[in-house]
């Protein structure tokens, strides 16, 4: 009798576990159903109002995605230029800040104290929720000062700092936070053991962080990295505040103005109508195709250089 008291009440509870974890997965699946509907209908909406120009407003498609000017006082929408600057500001702030965000993560993780780690772990955290503005008015006031004084060394002629040198640089540092508190993630989450097995083995500290640890964080550090490079190739305010907004290009003077299609999008969408409305929603899908794109690509290098499937 008492076994069968014992089988009815851990059947009931048995029960219950189930009915909870059916539950809980159904808020999981609601979740993840409102979030990608909310995605799929920002592209919906993006691609709808980015084809109009085509078929509505006689834009030729191919001069559009190959052109090398943007006057919207001509009529003129041509935004191949604009996709080059992009990739080169954005892949420039990338291999600038790659390196030193993997470096102060692995400080912080092991060779820093413990207090100190703590310390900058913090810091980097506040970094990475400053707003976008604060960034565009501190690279505004002291990026394009320095751009300009190292211009003048060289005997050449800056927009007032302006250009996209300052571009990088500030991108470089709004994607250094994200980079790096996902690499420290990553780091930490390397097994102690393959750490341990590399010393007993006779291999020095140094050689150990950057021969095991970071070979066995790979796949943490390029997610950062991909993350890092979507926000490059996603801002637009501080972007617009020291770029110059160049009507032709592609630019690959460090020294000279540029164009992203971030800023392209931007300046002066409240203030338009018609054919140049609309024309800046068809740079927001080349926007999601080039990041698209960029992302496939690093996906590939992770998996060849993470020997990983």
């Amino acid at each position: 009798m008492k076994s069968f008291v014992r089988d009815v009440i851990s059947t009931e509870k048995n029960e219950k576990k189930l009915r909870k974890d059916k539950r809980m997965r159904a808020c999981f699946f609601t979740a993840a159903l409102l979030s990608s509907s909310a995605i799929a209908v920002i592209v919906i909406f993006i691609s709808m109002k980015g084809i109009t120009p085509f078929l509505q407003e006689g834009v030729d498609f191919f001069s559009f995605l190959f052109g090398t000017t943007w006057r919207k006082d001509q009529g003129i929408y041509g935004v191949g230029f604009i996709i080059v600057n992009t990739l080169v500001s954005s892949f420039g702030a990338l291999l600038l800040s790659f390196p030193l965000s993997v470096l102060t993560a692995l400080f912080i993780t092991k060779i820093a104290p413990k207090k100190l780690s703590a310390m900058m772990t913090t810091v980097i955290e506040l970094l990475a929720s400053i707003p976008s503005v604060v960034y565009g008015v501190f690279a505004s006031g002291t990026i394009t000062l320095l751009v300009s004084t190292l211009a003048a060394q060289f005997n050449l002629v800056t927009a007032g700092g302006s250009s996209l040198l300052a571009v990088i640089l500030l991108l470089a540092i709004m994607i250094f936070p994200t980079i790096t508190s996902l690499s420290i993630t990553a780091i930490r989450a390397v097994d102690k053991d393959v750490e341990l097995g590399s010393l007993a083995l006779g291999a020095t500290r140094t050689q150990t962080n950057f021969k095991v640890v970071l070979t066995s964080a790979k796949s943490g550090i390029f997610a950062g990295a991909i993350l890092g490079l979507g926000r490059a190739f996603g801002e637009a305010t501080a972007v617009a505040m020291v770029a110059g907004n160049k009507m032709f290009g592609p630019t690959f003077n460090l020294f000279d103005t540029t164009r992203t299609l971030t800023t392209t999008m931007l300046s002066g969408l409240k203030e338009t109508t018609g054919l140049d409305y609309d024309i800046r929603f068809s740079a927001g899908l080349v926007l999601m195709a080039v990041i698209l794109l960029s992302n496939l690509i690093l996906n590939l290098v992770k998996k060849k250089v993470g020997n990983m499937k």
